[in-house]
């Protein structure tokens, strides 16, 4: 903000870089989910080792709650007057 960036581009950037964090933590939880669901197979009774439907709405909503929860620190950057981040530099 203090170098002329708008409030929308600082939104977009914060959100991103959320976003590039978040995708790769959900391939790598969802790979190990499939590693332990199979490992434990035996143990499962009446429930298939994976369900896909399953574990579809669990990467969705935890992708949601993370750019949920990014969005706080999006709005802070965001709303950073550009004086008074210049004067504490």
């Amino acid at each position: 903000m203090a170098l002329g960036a708008q409030r929308s581009s600082v939104y977009k950037l914060v959100m991103r870089e959320a976003g590039r964090l978040t995708a790769p933590g959900l391939a790598f939880g969802l790979v190990c989910s499939l590693g332990a669901s199979i490992s434990i197979r035996k143990i499962l009774f009446g429930v298939q080792a994976w369900d896909a439907i399953t574990l579809a709405c669990v990467a969705v909503s935890l992708g949601l709650a993370s750019l949920v929860a990014s969005f706080l620190p999006a709005h802070h950057a965001a709303s950073v007057n550009p004086v008074d981040a210049l004067r504490s530099e």
